[in-house]
């Protein structure tokens, strides 16, 4: 149950940070959710930071339909 719940907050992370300017910010964004949704859900915050991260800044190359701000 906290895997699933962990993978969906990672999810809506990265469409959430999809549209910020920068990988960096995205990134940023990404690592913070990452790292909170981890701490929420009894997870290592670490490893919700690293997976947050890489999502945001991975985001706008895998879903470029979402990033109006190219």
């Amino acid at each position: 149950m906290r895997t699933k719940a962990f993978t969906l907050a990672l999810v809506a992370c990265a469409g959430l940070a999809a549209c910020e300017g920068t990988d960096l910010e995205r990134g940023v964004i990404g690592a913070g959710t990452g790292a909170a949704t981890a701490a929420a859900t009894g997870n290592n915050v670490a490893a919700g930071a690293a997976i947050g991260g890489t999502a945001g800044v991975v985001c706008d190359d895998v879903t470029p339909a979402l990033c109006a701000n190219r």
